[in-house]
Protein backbone atom coordinates (compact mmCIF):
# COMPACT_ATOMS: atom_id res chain seq x y z
CA UNK A 1 0.00 0.00 0.00
CA UNK A 2 1.23 3.50 -0.87
CA UNK A 3 1.72 5.84 2.08
CA UNK A 4 2.41 9.55 2.13
CA UNK A 5 3.38 12.27 4.55
CA UNK A 6 0.79 14.86 5.49
CA UNK A 7 2.19 18.39 5.61
CA UNK A 8 0.77 21.43 7.36
CA UNK A 9 0.54 24.98 6.03
CA UNK A 10 4.19 25.56 6.94
CA UNK A 11 5.33 22.58 4.89
CA UNK A 12 6.25 20.51 7.95
CA UNK A 13 5.31 16.83 8.19
CA UNK A 14 2.59 16.19 10.76
CA UNK A 15 2.07 12.48 10.20
CA UNK A 16 1.56 9.71 7.66
CA UNK A 17 -1.53 8.61 5.76
CA UNK A 18 -2.30 5.39 3.89
CA UNK A 19 -3.28 6.16 0.33
CA UNK A 20 -6.31 4.44 -1.27
CA UNK A 21 -5.91 1.33 -3.39
CA UNK A 22 -6.46 3.44 -6.53
CA UNK A 23 -2.84 4.65 -6.24
CA UNK A 24 -1.66 1.11 -7.04
CA UNK A 25 -3.35 1.13 -10.45
CA UNK A 26 -1.18 0.19 -13.44
CA UNK A 27 -0.11 2.99 -15.81
CA UNK A 28 -2.23 2.88 -19.00
CA UNK A 29 -1.35 5.83 -21.26
CA UNK A 30 -3.45 4.37 -24.09
CA UNK A 31 -6.66 4.46 -22.05
CA UNK A 32 -5.85 7.88 -20.60
CA UNK A 33 -5.40 9.33 -24.09
CA UNK A 34 -8.62 7.72 -25.28
CA UNK A 35 -10.63 9.11 -22.35
CA UNK A 36 -9.25 12.65 -22.73
CA UNK A 37 -9.82 12.79 -26.50
CA UNK A 38 -13.36 11.48 -26.04
CA UNK A 39 -14.14 14.19 -23.49
CA UNK A 40 -12.75 16.87 -25.81
CA UNK A 41 -14.69 15.54 -28.81
CA UNK A 42 -17.97 15.55 -26.89
CA UNK A 43 -17.55 19.26 -26.08
CA UNK A 44 -17.33 20.32 -29.72
CA UNK A 45 -20.09 22.61 -30.91
CA UNK A 46 -21.68 22.15 -34.36
CA UNK A 47 -20.17 24.42 -36.99
CA UNK A 48 -20.60 25.07 -40.69
CA UNK A 49 -21.61 27.72 -43.24
CA UNK A 50 -25.06 29.06 -44.05
CA UNK A 51 -27.02 26.72 -46.27
CA UNK A 52 -26.88 29.22 -49.18
CA UNK A 53 -23.30 30.44 -48.58
CA UNK A 54 -21.59 31.35 -51.84
CA UNK A 55 -24.84 31.12 -53.82
CA UNK A 56 -26.19 34.61 -53.11
CA UNK A 57 -24.47 36.34 -56.02
CA UNK A 58 -25.28 38.21 -59.22
CA UNK A 59 -22.95 35.99 -61.26
CA UNK A 60 -24.10 34.75 -64.68
CA UNK A 61 -22.16 33.20 -67.53
CA UNK A 62 -21.09 35.37 -70.47
CA UNK A 63 -22.00 32.57 -72.84
CA UNK A 64 -20.01 31.48 -75.88
CA UNK A 65 -18.12 33.63 -78.35
CA UNK A 66 -16.16 35.67 -75.80
CA UNK A 67 -12.98 33.63 -75.78
CA UNK A 68 -13.44 32.93 -72.06
CA UNK A 69 -14.61 30.02 -69.97
CA UNK A 70 -18.39 29.77 -69.65
CA UNK A 71 -18.51 30.03 -65.88
CA UNK A 72 -20.67 32.43 -63.85
CA UNK A 73 -19.04 35.84 -63.41
CA UNK A 74 -20.23 38.69 -61.21
CA UNK A 75 -22.09 41.53 -62.89
CA UNK A 76 -19.98 44.50 -63.99
CA UNK A 77 -16.80 42.45 -63.60
CA UNK A 78 -14.99 39.31 -64.67
CA UNK A 79 -14.40 37.55 -61.36
CA UNK A 80 -15.88 34.07 -61.20
CA UNK A 81 -18.39 33.13 -58.50
CA UNK A 82 -20.81 30.40 -57.37
CA UNK A 83 -19.10 27.37 -58.94
CA UNK A 84 -16.58 25.59 -56.68
CA UNK A 85 -14.07 24.75 -59.44
CA UNK A 86 -13.05 28.41 -59.94
CA UNK A 87 -11.06 30.90 -57.92
CA UNK A 88 -13.56 32.95 -55.92
CA UNK A 89 -16.25 30.27 -56.02
CA UNK A 90 -18.01 28.58 -53.12
CA UNK A 91 -16.58 25.60 -51.27
CA UNK A 92 -17.52 22.26 -52.75
CA UNK A 93 -17.79 20.27 -49.53
CA UNK A 94 -17.90 22.60 -46.51
CA UNK A 95 -18.26 21.32 -42.91
CA UNK A 96 -21.78 20.06 -42.25
CA UNK A 97 -23.42 21.29 -39.01
CA UNK A 98 -25.28 18.01 -38.73
CA UNK A 99 -22.11 15.91 -38.61
CA UNK A 100 -21.87 13.72 -35.50
CA UNK A 101 -18.39 14.34 -34.06
CA UNK A 102 -19.01 12.68 -30.70
CA UNK A 103 -16.94 9.73 -29.56
CA UNK A 104 -17.63 6.94 -27.10
CA UNK A 105 -15.52 5.14 -24.54
CA UNK A 106 -16.46 2.03 -22.61
CA UNK A 107 -17.43 2.57 -18.97
CA UNK A 108 -14.76 0.19 -17.67
CA UNK A 109 -12.11 1.78 -19.87
CA UNK A 110 -13.05 5.27 -18.69
CA UNK A 111 -12.92 4.26 -15.04
CA UNK A 112 -9.60 2.50 -15.46
CA UNK A 113 -8.24 5.57 -17.26
CA UNK A 114 -9.07 7.88 -14.37
CA UNK A 115 -7.69 5.41 -11.83
CA UNK A 116 -4.47 5.19 -13.83
CA UNK A 117 -4.28 8.99 -14.09
CA UNK A 118 -4.75 9.31 -10.32
CA UNK A 119 -1.96 6.79 -9.66
CA UNK A 120 0.31 8.68 -12.08
CA UNK A 121 0.23 11.76 -9.82
CA UNK A 122 2.34 9.79 -7.32
CA UNK A 123 4.99 8.87 -9.91
CA UNK A 124 7.83 11.40 -9.76
CA UNK A 125 9.26 10.31 -13.10
CA UNK A 126 5.96 10.89 -14.93
CA UNK A 127 5.43 14.25 -13.20
CA UNK A 128 8.93 15.39 -14.15
CA UNK A 129 8.41 14.16 -17.72
CA UNK A 130 5.44 16.55 -18.07
CA UNK A 131 7.84 19.43 -17.34
CA UNK A 132 6.67 20.24 -13.80
CA UNK A 133 9.18 21.84 -11.42
CA UNK A 134 8.98 20.69 -7.82
CA UNK A 135 11.09 19.83 -4.80
CA UNK A 136 8.70 17.65 -2.86
CA UNK A 137 7.99 14.01 -2.12
CA UNK A 138 5.05 12.61 -4.04
CA UNK A 139 2.18 12.01 -3.51
CA UNK A 140 1.72 15.41 -1.89
CA UNK A 141 -0.99 15.44 0.81
CA UNK A 142 -1.89 18.61 2.71
CA UNK A 143 -3.63 19.11 6.01
CA UNK A 144 -7.36 19.93 5.83
CA UNK A 145 -6.49 23.41 7.12
CA UNK A 146 -5.50 24.24 3.54
CA UNK A 147 -9.16 24.13 2.50
CA UNK A 148 -9.95 27.08 4.79
CA UNK A 149 -7.31 29.39 3.30
CA UNK A 150 -9.11 32.44 1.93
CA UNK A 151 -6.26 34.63 0.69
CA UNK A 152 -4.20 34.01 -2.41
CA UNK A 153 -0.99 35.14 -0.67
CA UNK A 154 -1.52 32.42 1.93
CA UNK A 155 -1.95 29.81 -0.82
CA UNK A 156 1.31 31.02 -2.37
CA UNK A 157 3.01 30.77 1.02
CA UNK A 158 1.87 27.16 1.37
CA UNK A 159 3.01 26.23 -2.15
CA UNK A 160 6.40 27.76 -1.45
CA UNK A 161 6.71 25.81 1.79
CA UNK A 162 5.66 22.61 0.02
CA UNK A 163 8.34 23.11 -2.67
CA UNK A 164 6.01 23.36 -5.66
CA UNK A 165 5.58 27.10 -6.25
CA UNK A 166 8.33 27.08 -8.90
CA UNK A 167 5.86 25.29 -11.14
CA UNK A 168 3.42 28.20 -10.91
CA UNK A 169 6.23 30.54 -11.98
CA UNK A 170 7.01 28.17 -14.87
CA UNK A 171 3.40 28.37 -16.03
CA UNK A 172 3.32 32.15 -15.66
CA UNK A 173 6.50 32.61 -17.70
CA UNK A 174 5.30 30.12 -20.31
CA UNK A 175 2.34 32.19 -21.49
CA UNK A 176 2.70 32.79 -25.23
CA UNK A 177 0.78 34.53 -27.99
CA UNK A 178 -1.02 32.02 -30.17
CA UNK A 179 -0.03 31.61 -33.80
CA UNK A 180 -2.79 32.00 -36.39
CA UNK A 181 -6.26 33.51 -36.54
CA UNK A 182 -7.14 32.41 -33.02
CA UNK A 183 -5.49 35.65 -31.87
CA UNK A 184 -8.53 37.61 -33.06
CA UNK A 185 -11.09 35.06 -31.90
CA UNK A 186 -10.87 35.54 -28.16
CA UNK A 187 -8.02 33.08 -27.53
CA UNK A 188 -4.97 35.26 -28.00
CA UNK A 189 -2.80 33.52 -25.42
CA UNK A 190 -1.77 29.92 -24.83
CA UNK A 191 -1.37 29.14 -21.13
CA UNK A 192 0.56 26.38 -19.42
CA UNK A 193 -1.00 23.98 -16.94
CA UNK A 194 0.49 23.97 -13.46
CA UNK A 195 -0.65 22.48 -10.13
CA UNK A 196 -3.91 20.63 -9.61
CA UNK A 197 -5.39 20.96 -6.12
CA UNK A 198 -7.98 18.34 -5.16
CA UNK A 199 -10.03 19.53 -2.19
CA UNK A 200 -13.45 19.23 -0.56
CA UNK A 201 -16.65 20.58 -2.11
CA UNK A 202 -16.95 23.61 0.18
CA UNK A 203 -13.29 24.60 0.13
CA UNK A 204 -12.31 28.27 0.07
CA UNK A 205 -9.52 27.31 -2.34
CA UNK A 206 -11.94 27.51 -5.25
CA UNK A 207 -11.70 31.30 -4.89
CA UNK A 208 -8.34 31.88 -3.26
CA UNK A 209 -6.30 29.80 -5.74
CA UNK A 210 -8.15 30.55 -8.98
CA UNK A 211 -5.94 33.50 -9.96
CA UNK A 212 -2.67 31.54 -9.86
CA UNK A 213 -1.20 30.76 -13.27
CA UNK A 214 -2.07 27.28 -14.47
CA UNK A 215 -3.58 26.19 -11.14
CA UNK A 216 -6.87 24.27 -11.11
CA UNK A 217 -8.92 23.44 -8.02
CA UNK A 218 -11.38 20.56 -8.24
CA UNK A 219 -13.37 18.30 -5.94
CA UNK A 220 -13.13 14.52 -6.06
CA UNK A 221 -16.67 14.30 -7.46
CA UNK A 222 -15.65 16.53 -10.41
CA UNK A 223 -12.31 14.83 -11.01
CA UNK A 224 -11.73 13.52 -14.55
CA UNK A 225 -8.88 12.42 -16.78
CA UNK A 226 -8.65 15.83 -18.44
CA UNK A 227 -7.78 17.51 -15.14
CA UNK A 228 -5.29 14.77 -14.25
CA UNK A 229 -3.74 14.42 -17.72
CA UNK A 230 -3.95 17.69 -19.68
CA UNK A 231 -3.19 17.16 -23.35
CA UNK A 232 -3.48 13.38 -22.77
CA UNK A 233 -0.16 13.38 -20.83
CA UNK A 234 -0.51 11.82 -17.38
CA UNK A 235 1.50 12.83 -14.31
CA UNK A 236 0.16 16.25 -13.39
CA UNK A 237 1.65 17.81 -10.26
CA UNK A 238 -1.19 17.37 -7.75
CA UNK A 239 -1.82 18.46 -4.18
CA UNK A 240 -4.38 16.36 -2.31
CA UNK A 241 -6.08 17.34 0.93
CA UNK A 242 -6.82 14.77 3.62
CA UNK A 243 -10.56 15.03 3.02
CA UNK A 244 -10.03 14.48 -0.72
CA UNK A 245 -8.05 11.32 0.03
CA UNK A 246 -10.90 10.13 2.25
CA UNK A 247 -13.42 10.81 -0.53
CA UNK A 248 -11.35 8.74 -2.97
CA UNK A 249 -12.12 5.57 -1.00
CA UNK A 250 -14.59 3.54 -3.02
CA UNK A 251 -14.62 5.98 -5.95
CA UNK A 252 -13.94 5.02 -9.58
CA UNK A 253 -14.32 1.27 -9.01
Amino acid sequence: MVSAKVIDLSGNAKGDIDMPEVFNEVYRPDLIKKAVLTAQANRLQPYGPKIHAGMETSAVSWGSGRGAAQIPRIANGSRAARVPQSVGGRRAHPPKPGTDRTEKVNKKERRMAIRSAIASTANSDLVSARGHKFDAELPLVADNALEAVEKTKDVISFLQSAGVYDDVIRAKDGRNIRAGKGKVRGRRFKDKKSILIVAGNDSALFRSARNLSGVDVVSVASLNTEFLAPGTHAGRLTVWTESAIADLEGMFV
